[in-house]
Protein backbone atom coordinates (compact mmCIF):
# COMPACT_ATOMS: atom_id res chain seq x y z
CA UNK A 1 0.00 0.00 0.00
CA UNK A 2 2.98 2.09 1.30
CA UNK A 3 4.28 1.29 -2.12
CA UNK A 4 1.59 2.46 -4.25
CA UNK A 5 1.44 5.75 -2.69
CA UNK A 6 4.90 6.24 -3.22
CA UNK A 7 4.36 6.01 -7.04
CA UNK A 8 1.48 7.99 -7.28
CA UNK A 9 3.10 10.82 -5.40
CA UNK A 10 6.21 9.91 -7.98
CA UNK A 11 4.24 10.09 -10.59
CA UNK A 12 2.57 13.46 -10.14
CA UNK A 13 6.13 15.09 -9.09
CA UNK A 14 7.13 13.69 -12.57
CA UNK A 15 3.72 15.16 -14.31
CA UNK A 16 4.15 18.38 -12.47
CA UNK A 17 7.98 18.96 -13.81
CA UNK A 18 7.34 18.16 -16.96
CA UNK A 19 3.73 19.75 -17.85
CA UNK A 20 2.73 22.80 -15.19
CA UNK A 21 4.88 25.88 -16.17
CA UNK A 22 5.14 28.58 -14.42
CA UNK A 23 2.43 31.31 -15.04
CA UNK A 24 2.38 34.03 -13.21
CA UNK A 25 1.18 37.64 -14.77
CA UNK A 26 1.68 39.14 -11.81
CA UNK A 27 4.85 40.66 -13.13
CA UNK A 28 3.33 41.06 -17.04
CA UNK A 29 0.71 43.44 -15.47
CA UNK A 30 3.69 45.27 -13.20
CA UNK A 31 5.33 46.01 -16.49
CA UNK A 32 2.38 46.76 -18.42
CA UNK A 33 1.25 49.67 -15.87
CA UNK A 34 4.74 50.86 -15.47
CA UNK A 35 5.01 51.49 -19.51
CA UNK A 36 1.52 52.86 -19.19
CA UNK A 37 2.32 55.24 -16.18
CA UNK A 38 5.61 56.10 -18.39
CA UNK A 39 3.97 56.95 -22.34
CA UNK A 40 0.37 58.08 -20.90
CA UNK A 41 0.43 60.20 -18.21
CA UNK A 42 -0.62 63.08 -20.22
CA UNK A 43 -4.25 60.88 -20.91
CA UNK A 44 -4.49 59.96 -17.19
CA UNK A 45 -4.13 63.80 -16.05
CA UNK A 46 -7.02 64.40 -18.62
CA UNK A 47 -9.00 61.59 -17.42
CA UNK A 48 -8.12 63.02 -13.35
CA UNK A 49 -9.24 66.86 -14.49
CA UNK A 50 -12.32 66.19 -16.33
CA UNK A 51 -13.37 63.59 -13.15
CA UNK A 52 -12.49 66.88 -10.90
CA UNK A 53 -14.67 69.04 -12.95
CA UNK A 54 -17.90 67.15 -12.47
CA UNK A 55 -17.49 65.37 -9.43
CA UNK A 56 -15.64 67.88 -7.80
CA UNK A 57 -18.28 71.33 -8.93
CA UNK A 58 -21.22 68.85 -8.07
CA UNK A 59 -19.76 68.02 -4.58
CA UNK A 60 -18.68 71.98 -3.97
CA UNK A 61 -22.91 72.99 -5.43
CA UNK A 62 -24.35 70.35 -3.10
CA UNK A 63 -22.59 71.62 -0.03
CA UNK A 64 -23.33 75.33 -1.00
CA UNK A 65 -26.67 75.17 -1.42
CA UNK A 66 -28.45 75.28 2.59
CA UNK A 67 -30.30 72.39 3.52
CA UNK A 68 -33.70 73.69 3.64
CA UNK A 69 -33.33 74.04 -0.55
CA UNK A 70 -32.38 70.64 -0.94
CA UNK A 71 -35.37 69.40 1.43
CA UNK A 72 -37.54 71.51 -0.73
CA UNK A 73 -36.20 70.31 -3.92
CA UNK A 74 -35.72 66.21 -3.54
CA UNK A 75 -39.66 66.73 -1.72
CA UNK A 76 -41.46 68.17 -4.86
CA UNK A 77 -39.41 66.23 -7.22
CA UNK A 78 -40.87 62.65 -4.96
CA UNK A 79 -44.40 64.38 -4.81
CA UNK A 80 -44.43 65.29 -8.44
CA UNK A 81 -42.69 61.74 -9.62
CA UNK A 82 -44.85 59.49 -6.95
CA UNK A 83 -47.21 61.10 -4.32
CA UNK A 84 -47.09 62.32 -0.51
CA UNK A 85 -45.93 58.98 0.73
CA UNK A 86 -42.79 58.84 -0.93
CA UNK A 87 -42.38 62.78 -0.24
CA UNK A 88 -42.84 61.85 3.19
CA UNK A 89 -40.27 59.38 3.33
CA UNK A 90 -38.21 61.47 1.79
CA UNK A 91 -38.45 63.91 4.68
CA UNK A 92 -38.09 61.45 7.25
CA UNK A 93 -34.96 60.10 5.38
CA UNK A 94 -32.80 63.62 5.15
CA UNK A 95 -34.20 64.79 8.42
CA UNK A 96 -32.55 61.14 9.64
CA UNK A 97 -29.22 61.91 7.87
CA UNK A 98 -29.29 65.50 9.45
CA UNK A 99 -29.88 64.76 12.84
CA UNK A 100 -27.13 62.11 13.16
CA UNK A 101 -24.63 65.07 11.93
CA UNK A 102 -23.86 63.10 8.19
CA UNK A 103 -25.74 66.02 6.65
CA UNK A 104 -21.62 67.12 5.11
CA UNK A 105 -21.02 63.34 4.28
CA UNK A 106 -24.21 63.11 2.57
CA UNK A 107 -23.98 65.16 0.51
CA UNK A 108 -20.09 64.46 -0.57
CA UNK A 109 -21.46 60.89 -0.94
CA UNK A 110 -24.26 62.25 -2.82
CA UNK A 111 -22.08 64.60 -5.34
CA UNK A 112 -19.64 61.52 -5.60
CA UNK A 113 -22.62 58.82 -6.66
CA UNK A 114 -24.17 61.60 -9.23
CA UNK A 115 -20.70 62.31 -10.66
CA UNK A 116 -19.61 58.96 -11.03
CA UNK A 117 -23.16 57.80 -12.89
CA UNK A 118 -23.54 60.92 -15.24
CA UNK A 119 -19.63 59.58 -16.82
CA UNK A 120 -20.98 55.67 -16.34
CA UNK A 121 -23.86 57.11 -18.02
CA UNK A 122 -21.80 59.33 -20.99
CA UNK A 123 -20.06 56.27 -21.96
CA UNK A 124 -22.22 53.44 -21.27
CA UNK A 125 -24.89 54.44 -22.98
CA UNK A 126 -23.28 54.53 -26.36
CA UNK A 127 -21.77 51.74 -26.02
CA UNK A 128 -24.50 49.88 -25.59
CA UNK A 129 -26.28 51.44 -28.71
CA UNK A 130 -23.35 50.11 -30.29
CA UNK A 131 -23.79 46.76 -29.33
CA UNK A 132 -27.27 46.66 -30.12
CA UNK A 133 -26.19 47.63 -33.70
CA UNK A 134 -23.50 45.55 -34.25
CA UNK A 135 -22.72 41.47 -33.25
CA UNK A 136 -19.45 42.41 -33.72
CA UNK A 137 -19.58 45.01 -30.94
CA UNK A 138 -21.20 43.12 -28.91
CA UNK A 139 -19.57 39.62 -29.24
CA UNK A 140 -16.01 42.05 -27.90
CA UNK A 141 -17.98 44.49 -25.48
CA UNK A 142 -20.09 41.58 -24.07
CA UNK A 143 -16.90 39.22 -22.19
CA UNK A 144 -15.16 42.32 -20.82
CA UNK A 145 -18.92 43.51 -18.74
CA UNK A 146 -18.64 40.03 -17.47
CA UNK A 147 -15.05 40.19 -16.10
CA UNK A 148 -16.29 43.92 -14.80
CA UNK A 149 -19.29 42.19 -12.97
CA UNK A 150 -17.17 39.48 -11.45
CA UNK A 151 -14.08 41.04 -10.53
CA UNK A 152 -14.46 42.16 -6.68
CA UNK A 153 -14.92 45.57 -5.62
CA UNK A 154 -11.69 46.09 -4.23
CA UNK A 155 -9.76 45.34 -6.81
CA UNK A 156 -10.93 48.55 -9.25
CA UNK A 157 -9.37 50.26 -6.16
CA UNK A 158 -5.57 48.89 -7.53
CA UNK A 159 -5.24 50.63 -10.94
CA UNK A 160 -7.11 53.87 -9.64
CA UNK A 161 -4.83 53.95 -6.83
CA UNK A 162 -1.78 53.35 -9.03
CA UNK A 163 -2.80 55.69 -11.73
CA UNK A 164 -4.31 58.94 -9.99
CA UNK A 165 -2.90 58.22 -6.11
CA UNK A 166 -5.44 58.35 -3.28
CA UNK A 167 -8.30 60.80 -2.63
CA UNK A 168 -11.85 61.80 -3.91
CA UNK A 169 -10.47 61.37 -7.81
CA UNK A 170 -9.25 57.84 -8.18
CA UNK A 171 -12.58 57.04 -6.03
CA UNK A 172 -15.09 58.26 -8.24
CA UNK A 173 -13.03 56.61 -11.36
CA UNK A 174 -13.30 53.39 -9.36
CA UNK A 175 -17.20 53.97 -8.69
CA UNK A 176 -17.26 54.83 -12.14
CA UNK A 177 -15.79 51.77 -13.82
CA UNK A 178 -17.57 49.72 -11.38
CA UNK A 179 -20.95 50.69 -11.69
CA UNK A 180 -21.19 51.05 -15.74
CA UNK A 181 -21.81 47.79 -17.08
CA UNK A 182 -25.66 47.75 -16.05
CA UNK A 183 -26.02 50.70 -18.43
CA UNK A 184 -24.58 49.39 -21.14
CA UNK A 185 -25.87 46.03 -20.90
CA UNK A 186 -29.71 47.44 -20.33
CA UNK A 187 -29.43 49.77 -23.06
CA UNK A 188 -28.72 47.07 -25.19
CA UNK A 189 -31.47 44.77 -24.06
CA UNK A 190 -33.54 47.55 -24.63
CA UNK A 191 -32.97 48.33 -28.29
CA UNK A 192 -32.90 44.47 -29.56
CA UNK A 193 -35.97 44.31 -27.39
CA UNK A 194 -38.06 46.83 -29.53
CA UNK A 195 -40.44 44.66 -31.32
CA UNK A 196 -39.72 44.53 -34.91
CA UNK A 197 -43.55 45.80 -36.32
CA UNK A 198 -42.34 48.94 -34.91
CA UNK A 199 -38.84 49.36 -36.47
CA UNK A 200 -40.10 48.19 -39.64
CA UNK A 201 -43.58 51.01 -39.09
CA UNK A 202 -40.80 53.65 -38.83
CA UNK A 203 -38.07 52.58 -41.78
CA UNK A 204 -42.09 52.32 -43.88
CA UNK A 205 -42.27 56.05 -42.37
CA UNK A 206 -39.10 56.99 -44.42
CA UNK A 207 -37.31 56.94 -41.30
CA UNK A 208 -32.94 57.72 -41.45
CA UNK A 209 -31.03 55.52 -39.06
CA UNK A 210 -30.39 58.35 -36.54
CA UNK A 211 -34.10 58.95 -36.95
CA UNK A 212 -35.50 55.63 -36.13
CA UNK A 213 -33.14 55.23 -33.06
CA UNK A 214 -34.58 58.59 -31.50
CA UNK A 215 -37.98 58.40 -32.53
CA UNK A 216 -38.73 54.66 -32.52
CA UNK A 217 -36.16 52.61 -30.19
CA UNK A 218 -34.44 54.94 -27.49
CA UNK A 219 -38.65 55.77 -26.72
CA UNK A 220 -39.70 52.20 -26.32
CA UNK A 221 -36.64 51.35 -24.62
CA UNK A 222 -37.04 54.02 -22.20
CA UNK A 223 -38.08 51.76 -19.29
CA UNK A 224 -35.04 49.54 -19.82
CA UNK A 225 -32.74 52.55 -19.87
CA UNK A 226 -34.42 53.82 -16.62
CA UNK A 227 -34.34 50.30 -15.17
CA UNK A 228 -30.39 50.28 -15.98
CA UNK A 229 -29.61 53.73 -14.52
CA UNK A 230 -31.10 52.92 -11.54
CA UNK A 231 -28.89 49.70 -11.02
CA UNK A 232 -26.18 51.61 -11.74
CA UNK A 233 -26.48 54.85 -8.92
CA UNK A 234 -27.27 51.49 -6.63
CA UNK A 235 -23.78 49.95 -7.60
CA UNK A 236 -22.39 53.55 -7.17
CA UNK A 237 -23.52 53.54 -3.87
CA UNK A 238 -22.36 49.65 -2.86
CA UNK A 239 -18.71 51.22 -3.10
CA UNK A 240 -19.30 54.37 -1.34
CA UNK A 241 -17.72 52.61 1.70
CA UNK A 242 -14.82 51.05 -0.19
CA UNK A 243 -13.83 53.71 -2.03
CA UNK A 244 -13.75 55.67 1.62
CA UNK A 245 -10.63 53.46 2.03
CA UNK A 246 -8.68 55.62 -0.27
CA UNK A 247 -9.49 58.96 1.05
CA UNK A 248 -12.88 59.39 -1.71
CA UNK A 249 -14.74 60.80 1.63
CA UNK A 250 -18.80 60.77 2.21
CA UNK A 251 -20.26 58.44 4.35
CA UNK A 252 -17.67 55.18 3.95
CA UNK A 253 -15.48 57.77 6.03
CA UNK A 254 -17.74 56.98 9.82
CA UNK A 255 -17.71 53.26 8.32
CA UNK A 256 -13.86 52.77 8.42
CA UNK A 257 -13.42 55.01 11.66
CA UNK A 258 -16.03 52.88 13.02
CA UNK A 259 -13.92 49.48 11.74
CA UNK A 260 -10.41 50.92 12.79
CA UNK A 261 -11.43 52.41 16.01
CA UNK A 262 -14.02 49.57 17.26
CA UNK A 263 -16.53 52.44 17.13
CA UNK A 264 -19.34 50.22 16.78
CA UNK A 265 -21.93 53.00 16.89
CA UNK A 266 -20.49 55.39 14.51
CA UNK A 267 -19.75 52.96 11.95
CA UNK A 268 -22.98 51.43 12.13
CA UNK A 269 -24.59 54.71 11.78
CA UNK A 270 -22.47 55.51 8.52
CA UNK A 271 -24.05 52.18 7.20
CA UNK A 272 -27.35 53.97 8.07
CA UNK A 273 -27.16 56.63 6.09
CA UNK A 274 -25.54 55.02 3.47
CA UNK A 275 -28.65 52.38 3.41
CA UNK A 276 -31.52 55.62 3.91
CA UNK A 277 -29.21 57.47 0.98
CA UNK A 278 -29.98 54.17 -1.25
CA UNK A 279 -33.44 53.67 -0.72
CA UNK A 280 -33.82 57.54 -1.11
CA UNK A 281 -32.62 57.41 -4.79
CA UNK A 282 -33.85 54.03 -5.60
CA UNK A 283 -37.69 55.10 -5.04
CA UNK A 284 -37.17 58.37 -6.53
CA UNK A 285 -35.45 56.33 -9.75
CA UNK A 286 -38.08 54.01 -9.76
CA UNK A 287 -40.70 56.25 -9.96
CA UNK A 288 -39.10 57.60 -13.02
CA UNK A 289 -38.91 54.15 -14.70
CA UNK A 290 -42.05 53.76 -13.83
CA UNK A 291 -44.45 56.76 -14.99
CA UNK A 292 -41.74 56.32 -18.19
CA UNK A 293 -43.24 52.99 -18.81
CA UNK A 294 -46.57 54.22 -18.54
CA UNK A 295 -46.21 57.32 -20.39
CA UNK A 296 -43.56 56.39 -22.97
CA UNK A 297 -41.26 58.73 -21.18
CA UNK A 298 -39.64 61.99 -21.21
CA UNK A 299 -37.85 61.67 -24.33
CA UNK A 300 -41.19 60.07 -26.03
CA UNK A 301 -42.89 63.27 -25.10
CA UNK A 302 -39.91 65.22 -26.01
CA UNK A 303 -39.39 63.98 -29.42
CA UNK A 304 -43.49 63.77 -29.55
CA UNK A 305 -43.39 67.41 -29.96
CA UNK A 306 -40.69 67.58 -32.53
CA UNK A 307 -42.79 64.85 -34.75
CA UNK A 308 -46.15 67.34 -34.44
CA UNK A 309 -43.81 69.84 -35.52
CA UNK A 310 -42.56 67.80 -38.24
CA UNK A 311 -46.36 66.87 -39.54
CA UNK A 312 -46.99 70.84 -39.22
CA UNK A 313 -44.62 71.51 -41.83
Amino acid sequence: MNGAQLDISSFWHWLGQRFIVDFHIGAGFTAAVDYMTAHFAAFFDGVAAIIEFIAGNLIAFLNFLPAAVIFAVVILIALWRSGWKLALAVFIGLYLLMSMGFWGYSMDTLGLVIGATVVALIVGLPLGVAMAKSEWTNTVVRPILDFMQTLPPFVYLIPAVIFFGTGRIPGTIATFIFCMPPAVRMMNLGIRHVPTENVEAGRAFGCNPLQLLFRVELPLAMPSIMAGINQTIMLALSMVVIASLIGAGGLGNPVVTGLQQLRLGIGFEGGLGVVILAILLDRVTQSFAERSSRAGGLAARFLRVFSRRDAQV
